[in-house]
């Protein structure tokens, strides 16, 4: 099964059709189908429906898709490790990063280190903690910034000097959004969206105390954004950490009593890195050590 032939399969996957995909690949259509055969053989599976105007994944078929995304990003991401010049350090880092007040943190370290070594590019995955540690343990990131609770026992790591604070993002017309702060009372009897992260859950819980079994809980999620337009369009009350962003109708206000958690810069404790990732990590911990 080779990457090229595996680029091809994505190709067809995402238009739907040979002609558009021979035409994009810039192959002739019946070279093109005989690789899909090929790689159908080699299989053992079937992996299109094929209808007059369109072909659609099988089951087998949506399985390799996902496959073979992560496999030619990571022949994508090995090349990249491997190309660096003899008096300049090159290559791209893989990093991932949550929806954080530390990523600003996060972006003033890259820019920092890119200022000296100008040839380093950077790929920026977003995603959660669980996304990013998931990625990071398939080798498709070097790095990643995460949230605290996190179970970081195999990861090497630095802890940032960014604390995040917790808060309620709650309608304009609320009564709550005249209040300086709002309280595990304030929040017992009004619908609420809370992050879909297990640990981070416990941990609200935990703040609620008493007012935990008597929460309404009517979504829970990863994006921020999609959140808050649920919570301004259903009139309930998003729980998330203070992004310092605005949006239409809604007011941020901070929990109290006051609620923090922290981030990480984790990365794993078995892993050979390119010469750029090893350099990072290595500036990384200098530059945070710095700040303290």
């Amino acid at each position: 099964m080779e990457i090229r032939v595996l680029k091809y399969f994505l190709m067809v996957a995402r238009e739907e059709n040979i002609t558009k995909a021979a035409n994009l690949l810039h192959l002739t259509q019946p070279t093109l189908s005989r690789q899909l055969m090929q790689l159908e053989e080699e299989l053992g599976v079937t992996l299109f429906r094929r209808s007059r105007h369109r072909i659609i994944l099988t089951e087998d078929g949506m399985l390799l898709r996902r496959r073979a995304e992560e496999i030619v990003s990571l022949a994508e991401k090995t090349k990249d490790d491997f190309r660096h010049t003899q008096d300049h350090l090159s290559g791209t880092i893989a990093v991932g990063s949550g929806e954080l007040q530390s990523s600003r943190f996060l972006t003033q370290l890259i820019a920092a280190f890119q200022r000296d070594n100008p040839l380093v590019s950077f790929r920026i995955y977003s995603g959660n903690s669980d996304n990013i540690k998931e990625r990071i343990e398939r080798g498709l990131l070097d790095i990643g910034l995460l949230q605290e609770p996190v179970d970081i026992a195999k990861y090497n790591f630095i802890r940032t000097p960014i604390h995040e604070h917790w808060g309620v993002l709650v309608s304009t017309d609320s009564e709550l959004a005249t209040r300086d702060s709002i309280s595990p009372a304030d929040l017992a009897s009004v619908p609420l969206i809370l992050p879909d992260r297990e640990n981070v859950q416990n941990e609200l819980l935990n703040w609620f105390g008493p007012y935990a079994e008597k929460l309404h809980i009517t979504a829970t999620g990863n994006l921020l954004y999609n959140l808050a337009f649920l919570a301004r369009d259903s009139q309930s009350c998003v729980v998330t950490l203070n992004l310092a962003c605005h949006y239409d109708g809604l007011l941020f206000v901070p929990l109290s009593p006051k609620l923090e958690s922290g981030t990480v810069l984790v990365w794993k404790k078995t892993q050979t890195f390119s010469s750029a990732a090893s350099a990072f990590i290595a500036y990384s911990k200098e530059y945070i050590s710095g700040m303290l």
